[in-house]
């Protein structure tokens, strides 16, 4: 018996749908819902990352994290667990086929129609093989549930021609749980010491300069410079490690290019041994973040 009737992905910013399942229900309730799914994709930044809806004869629930959401039409029978999951492995296998670029630059709704044979392979797996063979992940998303309850939203009200919902929707500041990153390693934690053992440095020396500078001579401003920008780089830089941020590369390459032009224009003010060991250090915070990838989702949570 089919428990996920409808699915959906979009772009949480403004609800644009990025992509959905071909259905063939066509009672006036299920296009009700759909109706209401529609109007709820346009305030899905509002909320927390993870909320239902429930109707008079289905359920709407909806996931997000960073700038994509999913949403499914479920029967009253389909557990929270088992919709929730369904909408985390969707959420993978999109993010996994589009980057965050293309999703920001779609244009017109259902960019990305062909993901339409993904959403499908997906549902039928939820709806059709035993639950049992799930059964870790769904313990997983449970434990997950009673630890943060999703919102729970009512659109029995919804008034859609007007696109305003009418129901008691309760807001909360709370947001989903961000990526989860893979362990952190001996290696990186080393990274994270002298990297913090740098930025230490830095800020020491151009502040101690700075003091001097104001008294004696302005002409040293670009030299504290270039020891306060490295310094924030350094900072940065172990943030990237220990937390997920979009365009990751981008912003490691540019931290790393900071820090080794900071470092060569100070040729003088340190010798060449010191300029080596703090290029040395962010070339291997560098690597360390590169390496940190977000967790696989579990194998048989997926299909």
């Amino acid at each position: 018996m089919s428990m996920i009737f409808f699915a959906c992905v979009v772009r949480v910013r403004d609800g644009l749908p990025l992509s959905a399942s071909t259905d063939f229900y066509h009672t006036q309730d299920f296009l009700e819902c759909r109706r209401q799914l529609k109007t709820l994709g346009l305030r899905l930044a509002q909320y927390p990352g993870r909320g239902s809806a429930e109707g008079r004869d289905f359920s709407i629930h909806f996931s997000s994290s960073g700038d994509v959401a999913c949403m499914a039409i479920c029967s009253h029978q389909c557990p929270a667990a088992m919709a929730f999951c369904f909408l985390e492995t969707l959420w993978w296998e999109f993010t996994a086929s589009y980057d965050t670029t293309c999703i920001g630059l779609a244009s017109r709704p259902y960019a990305f129609l062909e993901f339409d044979s993904i959403i499908q392979k997906i549902k039928w797996h939820f709806n059709y093989v035993s639950s049992s063979q799930m059964k870790s992940s769904l313990e997983k998303i449970q434990e997950e549930l009673e630890f943060q309850p999703p919102v729970v939203l009512t659109v029995e009200d919804t008034d859609v021609a007007n696109g305003m919902m009418n129901g008691h929707l309760p807001m909360h500041l709370e947001r989903a749980p961000n990526f989860r990153m893979e362990p952190v390693t001996a290696l990186g934690i080393l990274s994270l010491i002298l990297n913090i053992m740098c930025a230490a440095l830095n800020l020491i020396r151009g502040v101690h300069l700075a003091e001097h500078s104001l008294q004696v001579a302005q002409e040293e401003i670009g030299n504290i410079l270039a020891f306060l920008i490295p310094f924030v780089a350094c900072i940065f830089q172990c943030y990237l490690y220990l937390f997920y941020s979009p365009a990751r590369t981008m912003k490691v390459v540019l931290m790393l290019l900071f820090i080794c032009l900071g470092n060569m224009y100070l040729h003088g003010l340190r010798n060449l041994w010191q300029i080596l060991f703090h290029i040395g250090v962010a070339f291997l915070s560098s690597y360390q973040i590169l390496t940190r990838q977000l967790q696989e989702k579990q194998s048989d949570c997926g299909v």
